[in-house]
C-alpha cells in the first residue's frame, strides 16, 4: 500500500468478515501533468462528438456570455444593491453583449447550413462538416464579432458626453456613435444571417416535399423544428426591440427596455428546453441522469 496509496492509505470498512473495500477513492486524474489538465479537457470534449452537438456547445458559451453581461447588472438594480457603473465597465459590457449576440447568430447561420446538408445532400455530410471545419467555424464567428464591436468601442471612448451620465437602462445598451452606424452593423450582421437562413430553410423545403415517403419528409421536418423554433425566439425580440427603438418614437421607454431584456433573456432561458424537448438524444441522456440521481437519493 505504501507505494500506491502514499504515507495514508484510505480507510478500510468492513461490508463482511471476509471482505474489506475502501469507503472512497481520490482520482488524481493525470499524475504528473496537474498543470496541463485544464487544456488536456479540451481535445476530451472534441473527440467522438457529432457536429450539432459541438455548435450547441458554442450556443450554450454564447448565451452564457449574454446573459451573464447583462442579468447580474439588471438584478443588482432591481434589488437597490447599485445601480453605478464606470465607464470602462460599461463599454465592457455593451461589447460582451454585442459581440455574443453576432457570434450567437453567426451559429445559428451555420446550424442552417449543417441542416441544409444533412438533408439536401446527406452523403457529403461526413466530408463537409469535419472537426476542423467546425473549429473554424467557432474561430470565424469570435473574428466576425470582434471585428463589427471593436470600432463600435473605440469610437464610443472618443466620443464627447457633455456630463450626462444617467442612462434610463437596466444595462448599458442606449449610447451609440452613431445611429446609421448601429443600423448598418444590425443588417450587414444579424440581418444578413436571416436572409441566408431563409434560404437556407426555403431549400430545406423544397428538397423535403420533393420525398416521396411521408414518414421521410415528417422525420426531415423533426429534425430542423428544433433549430426554427430558436431561430424565432433569438431574432424576434431582438429585431423587435432594435426598429422600435430607431423608429418607433410613439412607443413607451418602459417598453423599449422590457424588449431589449427579452432577447438577452429568453435565448439562453429557453434553448435548452427546446434542444431537450425535441432532440432524443438529449431527452434521452437528461432521463438516464435524473433516474441515476433519483436512485442515488
Amino acid at each position: 500500500f505504501p507505494s500506491a496509496w502514499g504515507e495514508h492509505p484510505p480507510t478500510m470498512v468492513a461490508t463482511n468478515q471476509t471482505s474489506l473495500h475502501p469507503a472512497s477513492f481520490l482520482l488524481l486524474g493525470m499524475a504528473g501533468l496537474e498543470d496541463l489538465q485544464t487544456w488536456l479537457s479540451i481535445p476530451f470534449c472534441l473527440i467522438l462528438h457529432e457536429p450539432m452537438y459541438l455548435f450547441l456547445a458554442m450556443l450554450a458559451v454564447a448565451d452564457l456570455i449574454l446573459s451573464s453581461s447583462t442579468v447580474p447588472k439588471a438584478l443588482s438594480i432591481f434589488w437597490s444593491l447599485s445601480n453605478k457603473m464606470s465607464f470602462h465597465a460599461c463599454l465592457t459590457q455593451m461589447f460582451f453583449t454585442h459581440f455574443s449576440f453576432i457570434a450567437e447568430s453567426t451559429i445559428l447561420l451555420a446550424m442552417a447550413f449543417d441542416r441544409y446538408v444533412a438533408i439536401c445532400n446527406p452523403l457529403r455530410y461526413a466530408t463537409v462538416f469535419t472537426h476542423s471545419a467546425i473549429a473554424k467555424i467557432g474561430v470565424a464567428a469570435i473574428a466576425r464579432s470582434f471585428c463589427v464591436m471593436f470600432p463600435t468601442i473605440f469610437l464610443l471612448q472618443r466620443l464627447l458626453y457633455c456630463g450626462h451620465s444617467i442612462m434610463p437602462h437596466t444595462y448599458c445598451d442606449d449610447i451609440s456613435v452613431n445611429v446609421w452606424y448601429g443600423f448598418a452593423t444590425t443588417l450587414l450582421c444579424p440581418g444578413l444571417d436571416v436572409v441566408l437562413i431563409g434560404v437556407s430553410y426555403s431549400l430545406i423545403l423544397r428538397a423535403v416535399f420533393r420525398l416521396s415517403s411521408k414518414d421521410a419528409q415528417v422525420k426531415a421536418v423533426g429534425t430542423c423544428s428544433s433549430h426554427a423554433c430558436v431561430i424565432l425566439m433569438f431574432y424576434t425580440p431582438a429585431f423587435f426591440s432594435f426598429f422600435t427603438l430607431r423608429f418607433g418614437h410613439n412607443v413607451p421607454h418602459h417598453v423599449h427596455i422590457l424588449l431589449a431584456n427579452l432577447y438577452v433573456l429568453l435565448p439562453p432561458m429557453l434553448n435548452p428546453i427546446v434542444y431537450s424537448v425535441t432532440n432524443k438524444l438529449i431527452r434521452e441522456k437528461v432521463s438516464q441522469i435524473l433516474f441515476r440521481t433519483g436512485q442515488l437519493r
